[in-house]
């Protein structure tokens, strides 16, 4: 029989190794054009974090967060780092799609969690689906598809597209033209990450559309709103767009982004009892309005801390881990929410405008529902079931 102390010390050495916390990868864009959307990410997976201080689901969690600089081969680096030095349970984040092609399969293939709060490219969507890849955004196209069914309720026969050179620039496009019925005059894939878009809005000029169809994401957004409203196009030809303008752009664009109108998967006055707990919070903390990048990490956050709590922390069961994170079993901030089978969201889109509100500022609202149970196009492609 072995002594007492001596059981009394692997109990102890037992119960220290339950308690390590959860290791959570967090890869975003930190710096450059795109740095607004990792921050606003960042910031509001660690509202959740912070509610629960320090813990998601009752579990404690390490957040080790890294800069992607939207760069794929760095991006490759620090997965690698995730996995073989860090050892993390789960990777989170990404913003832009050509980061999230590059991570995709070394983070999957390793068997390791990875949770989207952003970029939905269509090739993992489809074929390329993964058991370890969840979305809490939406596949690229998906969308887009929303933009193309406003702009048919909103009466446009002919439409001019554009969008930067890169995966879900081209997936954008792509989406749009799903449902868009009218005709699409023509479209431009710009340099990515360009400051200057007077030649585009030449060659806007030059079609005159009935109205334009822009997604471009970040500094991107900024740039190309301002210029085009210097040029006196919004009130000639209404601008519609998806992350060109929205929460993490509107600080910058303030009332050059009046009159915008925008398809959304978020708004922050969506009337629902985890928004009104979400948006307050964040305005409270970080002083300023969630963006949808905020709010689909706070939404990856709460996926996780659900998943945790049905397992109790014990994430080396992944066949359990993957059924706590499919049952989806959280409240989203945008409202009604379930995992199709491929693993990215049914959830709902809305027509977000850019209006002044009661303070005489510049304001996202709601303006209703596009898709109440928006569904991406490319799940029968996925063998899962």
């Amino acid at each position: 029989m072995r002594p007492v102390k001596y059981l009394f010390l692997a109990a102890l050495i037992a119960g220290a190794a339950q308690a390590a916390p959860v290791k959570i990868g967090f890869l975003s864009t930190f710096s450059g054009p795109g740095a607004a959307l990792g921050i606003d990410q960042y910031d509001g997976f660690m509202l959740a974090v912070d509610q629960e201080h320090g813990r998601l689901g009752g579990v404690e969690v390490s957040i080790i967060k890294e800069d992607d600089e939207m760069k794929p081969d760095k991006s490759i680096q620090i997965a690698r780092q995730f996995l073989m030095r860090d050892q993390v349970d789960i990777v989170t984040g990404v913003v832009f799609s050509n980061v999230m092609m590059a991570v995709h399969r070394p983070i999957t293939s390793a068997q390791t969690f990875l949770i989207g709060a952003n970029a939905g490219p269509t090739p993992i969507a489809g074929a390329g689906c993964s058991p370890y890849f969840f979305s809490t955004s939406w596949n690229n196209d998906q969308l887009h598809e929303a933009a193309g069914e406003l702009m048919n309720r909103m009466g446009i026969k002919r439409v001019y597209l554009l969008a930067p050179n890169y995966q879900a620039g081209k997936d954008a496009l792509e989406g749009f033209k799903r449902t868009f019925k009218g005709e699409v005059a023509g479209e431009i894939l710009s340099q990515i990450n360009q400051t200057d878009y007077s030649a585009e809005i030449t060659t806007v000029m030059a079609h005159a559309p009935e109205a334009i169809y822009t997604f471009y994401p970040g500094g991107m957004g900024v740039n190309f709103t301002k210029q085009y409203q210097q040029a006196g196009m919004m009130t000639k030809i209404p601008m519609v767009s998806t992350s060109s303008i929205d929460g993490s752009t509107l600080p910058a664009l303030k009332n050059a982004a009046l009159g915008a109108i925008t398809s959304s998967p978020y708004a922050p006055d969506l009337d629902n009892a985890a928004n009104q707990a979400f948006a307050p919070a964040f305005r409270a903390k970080y002083g300023r309005e969630p963006s949808l990048y905020a709010a689909q990490s706070y939404d990856a956050a709460r996926l996780i801390a659900s998943a945790l709590k049905r397992t109790q922390g014990k994430v080396q069961d992944k066949d359990r881990l993957r059924e706590a994170l499919k049952a989806a079993d959280f409240d989203s901030v945008r409202g009604y929410f379930a995992f199709n089978t491929n693993q990215f969201p049914i959830s709902p889109f809305y027509r977000v405008d850019v209006i002044k509100n009661a303070q005489g500022e510049a304001a996202l609202s709601n303006q209703g529902v596009i898709f109440e149970k928006s569904q991406d196009a490319y799940a029968a492609a996925c063998p899962m079931r």
